[in-house]
């Protein structure tokens, strides 16, 4: 089975095998942010972004970073590493926000 899935994904030993898992963990996470961006706009009937969006971007950022760094791909990096920057930006934003409307 483990041969199997080495043969697949092209990964040339298990943790190899295992960070591409990890890798896809992180771009499944990535993705579901959209799922719940929808989710929350059809029950809101308005476009709007929950802050689960912006947990689960980090979240799959910085999966996808660490990927990144261990494949050693400087444009994955580049991207990923600003990708990290704006959303913890923004969820800063937003609890300093809450902080400061709560008195």
């Amino acid at each position: 089975m483990i041969e199997a899935l080495m043969s697949f994904f092209h990964a040339g030993s298990p943790a190899e095998l295992a960070w591409i898992g990890f890798g896809l963990f992180g771009q499944l996470m990535f993705s579901g942010r959209f799922i719940v961006q929808w989710i929350a706009s059809e029950k809101a009937r308005a476009s709007v972004i929950p802050l689960a969006f912006w947990y689960f971007s980090m979240g799959g950022g910085v999966v996808l970073l660490s990927y990144a760094i261990y494949r050693m791909d400087p444009v994955f990096i580049m991207g990923q590493s600003l990708g990290v920057v704006i959303y913890s930006r923004n969820l800063w934003l937003i609890h300093a926000n809450r902080r400061e409307a709560r008195g």
